[in-house]
């Protein structure tokens, strides 16, 4: 019995000994600093590991910065320095897309928020307020008046043209319902309209209008997807003839044949992205 207990013992040490051998080590040296540090600061917030603030920081990244990043990688390859001043052209357009992109994502994010403000405002409406009371409150639960919201809210609180401040407000990309709520606005006060029956109205045409956009955009994925997969298979190539030992990017880079087929297959490669996208963004303005 001793025997066995002095066996526990011994071997309840060497865990005790191997635990704190691993907390002084690298694996264990970051978890018991940040618990010393939880304790030390009563519980406050514990700042990420390095490795995580890393990765966040990569995707912090603006997307054109990539190019380069890509045409350094490529230039080292393939002992040139045509793909490093490729990626570094590519940045201005990659820029372009990107702020389009965000430009697009806020014109949707401020339409959705001009049909939460009609929503909002039919609901006060019909609580009994007055509709400039109702425009106040209904304004502060949305941001569907963007950066005139300072306007018109002065226009309803002080009496002034709110139907104008509306129209000068839809004039921000994708406040365009605001021209809407403006014209309800005008005759309910003018006519005695009800204001409610016509801010549903507006509410359901919106919301009609970005049902459709959403399922139109939905429908032109594939095609989009298809240009972008078509656009990748001369890379697709390369890296097939890199594999079966060609040696691709050296006849490109360095031979006048390659050259000229480099350049004229990029004008081609271009002019399709630009022919296909063209396509797809008139489908969506029509």
């Amino acid at each position: 019995m001793l025997t066995g207990a002095g066996e526990m013992s011994v071997g309840a040490a060497a865990a005790c000994a191997g635990a704190a051998a691993w907390m002084l080590s690298g694996g264990g040296r970051d978890a018991g600093a940040r618990r010393a540090r939880l304790l030390l600061a009563g519980g406050g917030p514990v700042g990420p590991p390095p490795w995580e603030q890393a990765v966040v920081r990569v995707r912090r990244l603006r997307a054109e910065w990539w190019a380069p990043a890509v045409g350094l990688v490529v230039a080292v390859l393939g002992a040139s320095v045509l793909p490093v001043l490729a990626g570094a052209a590519g940045v201005p357009l990659l820029r372009r897309v990107r702020r389009a992109a965000e430009a697009r994502r806020a014109r949707e994010r401020r339409g959705d928020a001009v049909i939460a403000l009609c929503t909002t405002l039919a609901g006060e409406v019909r609580a009994g307020r007055q509709p400039g009371e109702a425009l106040l409150r209904a304004a502060q639960d949305s941001d569907g008046l963007g950066e005139a919201r300072a306007v018109v809210l002065a226009a309803a609180r002080f009496g002034g043209d709110v139907p104008g401040a509306l129209a000068d407000a839809a004039r921000q990309p994708g406040a365009e319902g605001l021209l809407g709520l403006a014209a309800c606005w005008r005759v309910a006060v003018d006519r005695g309209a009800g204001l409610a029956a016509g801010l549903d109205r507006l509410e359901g045409a919106l919301r009609a209008e970005r049902d459709q956009r959403a399922d139109l955009r939905a429908q032109l994925a594939g095609a989009r997807s298809t240009a972008v997969m078509l656009a990748g298979l001369p890379v697709l190539g390369l890296l097939l003839g890199t594999a079966l030992g060609a040696d691709p990017l050296h006849v490109v880079l360095h031979s006048a044949a390659g050259m000229g087929c480099l350049l004229v297959g990029a004008v081609l490669e271009g002019a399709g992205l630009w022919w296909v996208l063209r396509i797809v963004r008139g489908a969506e303005a029509a």
